[in-house]
């Protein structure tokens, strides 16, 4: 595998939430011992860190320093932060999970900030998949690649692709704007459901989903104000972001309550039973790490009881 020079002008500008902060700690002490410059930000609320390092490194890809800026956070999935930090232009985030991810994401999307999960990998492993993506340079070998060097017109895609990228969501003609038809969706997620449509869900009344990739599930779920989901659980844990409205969410399993609004992240772990109620119409983007089922641990009536008491 070809290697990237460690020597060179790098820094690593380092975050996470409180399901990340002992790993992200581990990979900071061996940046460290590789005489790697690093910054890191301590640890934050479940979005703030992803947020902060995306603007970090966004910032630094629009100057033409001599040194180049990267980034690692951590979060309980490394979903959560990763999304975060990608919502800034020049950003390239990707999970990774396994040395083989990093490969990709290094090879593939030139990537700029690893997200790691607390909750899945080992300090050793994590070292790896660090160390993968300190040494792998844009466009090399990799197991998307068989391996082998990428062809003629595969090298050239990816030589264009990252400038094309940079391009979504940019309006390219100001007339849009007083189209809505025609417009330009500024959001990535929107742009992949634009075209699905929401369906019912049974089981909770007042909500609908548009499912957008299956197993792992991802989906943008919507619900009606004043709707309730009674307790329930899951087989998978699930991250979620809110993209419009506001809801409160019980997670009985630990007796504890989130306020959610716009921009929000909150992560849900596998079995953990919650109650949900929305103060308006919500909607909210939605993964789960495998398939998407619901369980029910109590009915409608039962929980619109309990929420009256508690509000």
């Amino acid at each position: 595998m070809a290697t990237e020079d460690t020597s060179r002008h790098l820094k690593i500008i380092a975050g996470a939430d409180s399901f990340g902060c002992a790993l992200k700690d581990t990979l900071v002490t061996h940046l460290r011992s590789l005489n790697i410059d690093v910054e890191d930000l301590g640890t934050d609320k479940y979005y703030i860190a992803g947020e902060e390092v995306g603007r970090r490194v966004s910032s630094a890809a629009n100057t033409n320093s001599s040194v180049e800026i990267r980034g690692l956070v951590a979060c309980g999935t490394g979903v959560g932060v990763g999304m975060f930090a990608n919502k800034f232009p020049g950003v390239y985030a990707a999970t990774c999970l396994t040395p083989s991810d990093a490969l990709n994401a290094r090879s593939i999307s030139n990537c700029n900030v690893l997200a790691v999960s607390g909750m899945s990998t080992s300090p050793d492993s994590a070292i790896e998949i660090l160390d993968t993506w300190l040494n792998t340079p844009f466009k090399s070998p990799c197991p998307a690649s068989g391996s082998k060097p990428w062809p003629p017109e595969i090298n050239d895609f990816l030589d264009n692709s990252i400038h094309e990228m940079s391009k979504i969501g940019v309006e390219s003609n100001k007339e849009n704007d007083k189209n809505e038809e025609n417009s330009i969706d500024p959001c990535f997620l929107c742009c992949l459901a634009k075209n699905r449509e929401f369906t019912p869900i049974e089981i909770m009344p007042g909500g609908h989903m548009k499912v957008i990739r299956e197993t792992p599930t991802s989906a943008i779920v919507r619900f009606e104000a004043g709707s309730v989901e009674p307790a329930h659980h899951h087989t998978f844990g699930h991250d979620l972001v809110v993209l419009k409205g506001s809801k409160r969410v019980w997670n009985l399993s630990k007796g504890k309550k989130y306020d959610l609004g716009v921009g929000d992240y909150l992560f849900t772990p596998a079995g953990d039973v919650h109650r949900v109620k929305y103060f308006e119409e919500t909607e909210f983007f939605i993964k789960w790490d495998g398939h998407w089922d619901l369980l029910l641990d109590e009915d409608l009536a039962t929980a619109n009881a309990a929420i009256e008491k508690e509000i």
